[in-house]
């Protein structure tokens, strides 16, 4: 039943690949779930009964030698991750969503057992504005959220245990417990980061606006009280994400469709974009996929 209810999940994810995101790796350092790859990624549905307040649930594991180091980069979904960590780093908190180019520096062997929240969760969660979260130096602990420490800390032992189903039912049973509802702004702000996300025609705040039935400003301080983000940004992250996944396959199209397809004004203006935030241009990032694929 689990698996027919993860299959399900993803499938309503209108075909965006698990592991959408995830940057392709640098020459040389290995791909993420690759068969013989040292880095593992699993990701859970949430229950029906969670689905407002969760996204998924993921799963990272690693085991690399002595004095290898792989730094994993990400262009964040725009919401905020509740993280439990064993080894070295172990604990729990809770990260906001990085402007630019998050990445995270793997060593030894660890897991880590993630739930990305839906928009507009966090801040009902710790009782703080959204826009408090983004750009995280250090992640917010938890302490001052009930039955947060002894439910996190199954959570752990089951993760390290490698039993992942249980892991997940633990933290719903806590997770749910807690009376958390979005209000009807975070579920507009959810149905519009989801329409941002899926719609490739979709490349002007004005048109997300209509999609709501609002004004832009209306909109914008919408999505800065549950996001702390802005409509532009929401756009222009799915954009990227729609890039660096087309640009990593093994049929990548070249640079001036894409730059079209994506809504881009032209080719140049694609790859300033591109570059000031992934840190490469999209041709120096398509060969590099190329090579470590």
């Amino acid at each position: 039943m689990a698996d027919e209810r993860a299959e399900a999940y993803w499938r309503a994810r209108t075909g965006a690949p698990r592991s959408r995101g995830v940057l392709a790796p640098a020459a040389g350092e290995p791909a993420l779930g690759g068969t013989a790859s040292p880095i593992g990624m699993t990701r859970h549905a949430p229950s029906p009964a969670l689905a407002e307040l969760v996204r998924h649930y993921w799963v990272p594991r690693w085991r690399l030698p002595p004095g290898r180091t792989v730094t994993q980069r990400v262009l964040e979904y725009p919401s905020a991750n509740l993280v439990v960590e064993g080894g070295e780093r172990a604990g729990a908190a809770l990260w906001g969503p990085s402007l630019g180019l998050g990445s995270r520096t793997l060593a030894g062997t660890g897991w880590a057992f993630g739930v990305l929240l839906q928009p507009g969760v966090a801040p009902l969660l710790l009782g703080r504005p959204a826009r408090t979260l983004i750009d995280p130096v250090r992640g917010v602990t938890l302490d001052g959220v009930a039955g947060a420490g002894p439910a996190l800390a199954r959570v752990a032992a089951a993760t390290a245990a490698l039993e992942e189903e249980r892991a997940v039912s633990e933290f719903e049973s806590w997770f749910a417990g807690l009376g958390l509802e979005p209000g009807d702004d975070a579920r507009t702000v959810r149905r519009l980061v989801e329409r941002a996300e899926h719609d490739r025609t979709l490349t002007r705040v004005v048109q997300l606006a209509e999609t709501a039935g609002l004004g832009v400003r209306r909109l914008e301080r919408l999505v800065r009280e549950q996001l702390g983000l802005t409509p532009r940004w929401l756009i222009r992250r799915y954009r990227l994400q729609e890039a660096a996944e087309r640009l990593a396959s093994a049929d990548s199209p070249p640079l001036a469709e894409l730059a079209a397809e994506l809504g881009y004004a032209d080719q140049a203006h694609f790859t300033r974009e591109f570059r000031t935030v992934v840190g490469e241009t999209p041709g120096g990032y398509a060969r590099a996929a190329r090579a470590a694929r």
